[in-house]
């Protein structure tokens, strides 16, 4: 199946695997498809991933990257594919968050990691913005280096050079005005209006998130966990425990995907 055309937006996607159940894959803020990609290979069926707008190779509108038009993407793909299943990190667990708070039988299981949104806008998004001015005032290639070298990101290389290596490879993907806009307009919104609507979904849903995280907070994953009727929370103890489990992670979403998690 070609890409995905909407009202305003044209959505690129890639297929791994046939038959069912079918996986939509949702990336989060500046990444693409392929932040998702190392699940993909582990899972039975169907496996759809896709470019959110202004991301990847997707179309970039001028305007519309809230979390309700993120939403709005989730839900073409997913309804081009019949997906029943939906996994999503930071952004794209906020684009589930959306959608599932409207439609709460949309999916029949869902995986939040990293969620980053809830009902309260970010706090500090001055980190976000400083993005978006380099990707609005430098080349690309000026961009990314500015912030793979930020002393942040520097120091977690420091304990994970790996990262390094994924982080270019998803960053060398990422089209700079599209990415700028969506940062622009998504930092400052709030996935639900309403927490409370989240209770009505009952489908199962793993949440995994860590401690020592601003963008994204343990303690949202534990409200998240309180309201959501059919919830898991796994909390990691911080960015390096994450890391050194991420094996033991996707065979734990690929358990729970396929319902062999007890």
């Amino acid at each position: 199946m070609p890409d995905i055309t909407t009202e305003d937006a044209t959505i690129h996607v890639e297929v791994d695997g046939d038959g069912a159940p079918v996986t939509v894959f949702a990336h989060g803020l500046t990444n693409s498809r392929n932040e998702l990609a190392a699940f993909t290979p582990f899972l039975a069926g169907t496996k759809v991933r896709f470019d959110f707008r202004g991301h990847g190779s997707s179309s970039v509108p001028d305007s519309g990257y809230r979390f309700a038009d993120f939403a709005r993407d989730l839900d073409a793909v997913a309804a081009a594919y019949g997906a029943t299943r939906a996994v999503g990190t930071s952004l794209g667990a906020g684009a589930i968050t959306n959608l599932i708070a409207l439609e709460p039988d949309r999916f029949e299981r869902i995986v939040f990691l990293l969620p980053a949104a809830l009902d309260v806008p970010l706090a500090d998004h001055r980190d976000f913005d400083r993005t978006a001015e380099r990707l609005e005032t430098l080349s690309k290639d000026q961009a990314i280096e500015a912030i793979l070298t930020s002393p942040d990101r520097v120091e977690v290389y420091e304990r994970a050079p790996w990262l390094r290596e994924f982080d270019m490879l998803l960053w060398q993907d990422m089209n700079p005005q599209g990415v700028a806009r969506a940062i622009r307009e998504v930092v400052r919104d709030v996935a639900v209006q309403d927490r409370e609507l989240l209770r009505r979904v009952t489908a199962p849903t793993l949440i995994i998130t860590r401690e020592g995280d601003r963008v994204h907070p343990a303690e949202l994953g534990r409200v998240l966990a309180q309201i959501m009727p059919n919830a898991e929370l796994i909390v990691m103890k911080g960015e390096e425990e994450l890391m050194s489990a991420i094996p033991v992670l996707v065979g734990r979403v690929k358990a729970f995907l396929e319902g062999t998690d007890g």
